[in-house]
């Protein structure tokens, strides 16, 4: 079956990416490749059923029915060779609330809380908003390449009741070994650190199956699995996400502070969303993986065959893109400003990644690969006329 990956024209639909352009970047002359979902239509599988449910007129309170779970069990096997049960799952409104919601049931205010940097910017606001202690643990930028600092881990881990893993990484577009996994997981055993992972990015890695923390059996004690189907079939809109939590006692106590929350009720299109992707989409993901590849490989062809001042880091998962843009000798701000004012790219600020994201920018690829094109040549233009 062939899918059609050309990017759709989301302006004056309220879209973060092109409609908060202006906000955010001062300029309404760019091409928006910053916030971290797809230029992409969603599967046609989606499409439809979403378009069912919206011929009915009424879009009241809604439960999540037993098909909801049984999607996601499935979807865990076959892509993820994981048998999960179904009590296990609990339904949530996003990765970042339910982040909030494990800091506060498996830590108390003051303690420490491990993150590995440069990361997503809410494993930051989540912990400090919680009141808890941020304990970086930095990833080591070694030949292009990131590894784990297993040494000044185990180090914060003595003083943390928490870990917040990103797997498969983001921003560095890292896809962790099992190798590494297990060192994680043996260090957080070792010092009794809860594990809370954010795996919403798992279904797009390159070349190998992801194998997700919580099927470790070191693991399942104590850790908690965040997932959603919104960054793999681009309906990050919906608000819809669950939690995979093997152990009762951590199950019990994540619930009890997301019904704290009042946040419980589900969405009605993203729970038809969730059960369509899950059921009938895996094809559809395959094809955009291999599109997806195709975007990566032409941004590393076209930074290497005109010889760029500009490195991507190997992107082993996700659609985004981590540049190293170190070798322009800008500080940051002036690299900031080169992307917007001479480049007239739209992309994420590396220094809003914490500690290590100086001197990067984070490069979305999730679009069309005309769209692709276009960013090299005006990224190539700005060059020439720095020079």
């Amino acid at each position: 079956m062939n899918f059609d990956f050309e990017a759709v024209d989301r302006r004056g639909t309220y879209t973060t990416k092109y409609d908060d352009a202006v906000l955010k970047f001062g300029t309404d002359d760019l091409l928006p490749l910053w916030v971290a979902d797809m230029d992409l239509a969603s599967p046609p599988c989606v499409q439809q059923a979403l378009q069912r449910r919206a011929a009915h007129p009424v879009y009241g309170y809604t439960t999540y029915p037993e098909r909801y779970y049984e999607a996601i069990v499935k979807w865990y096997k076959t892509q993820y060779d994981w048998k999960i049960e179904r009590e296990w799952i609990v339904p949530c409104y996003g990765v970042v609330p339910s982040m909030n919601f494990a800091i506060e049931a498996l830590s108390k205010k003051g303690e420490g809380i491990i993150v590995q940097t440069p990361i997503y910017p809410p494993f930051f606001s989540s912990v400090k908003h919680r009141k808890r202690k941020v304990l970086e643990n930095p990833l080591l930028y070694v030949n292009g390449r990131y590894e784990i600092d297993f040494a000044d881990f185990e180090a914060k881990a003595k003083e943390a009741s928490l870990f917040l893993f990103c797997s498969p990484h983001n921003p560095t577009g890292r896809a962790w070994s099992d190798a590494e996994l297990d060192q994680l997981i043996a260090i957080c055993v070792r010092y009794g650190v809860k594990i809370v992972a954010d795996e919403i990015h798992a279904d797009i890695v390159y070349g190998r199956t992801h194998r997700s923390l919580g099927s470790f059996e070191a693991a399942k004690k104590q850790c908690v699995i965040l997932h959603a189907p919104s960054k793999t079939f681009n309906v990050a809109g919906l608000n819809t996400s669950f939690a995979v939590i093997p152990d009762g006692r951590i199950r019990r106590a994540y619930k009890a502070e997301q019904d704290r929350s009042g946040i419980t009720n589900g969405n009605p299109f993203g729970i038809e969303a969730l059960m369509a992707a899950y059921e009938d989409g895996s094809a559809w993901l395959e094809a955009l993986k291999k599109h997806l590849q195709g975007n990566i490989a032409y941004v590393n062809t076209f930074l290497q065959k005109h010889a760029l001042p500009v490195k991507s880091v190997p992107t082993e998962a996700t659609f985004l893109m981590w540049l190293d843009c170190t070798y322009m000798g800008l500080s940051q701000e002036e690299l900031v400003d080169f992307f917007i004012q001479n480049a007239k790219l739209g992309l994420n600020d590396g220094a809003g990644f914490g500690s290590g994201g100086e001197g990067f920018m984070r490069l979305n690829v999730g679009t069309s690969h005309c769209v692709i094109e276009e960013a090299m040549e005006r990224l190539l233009h700005a060059c020439k006329e720095m020079k």
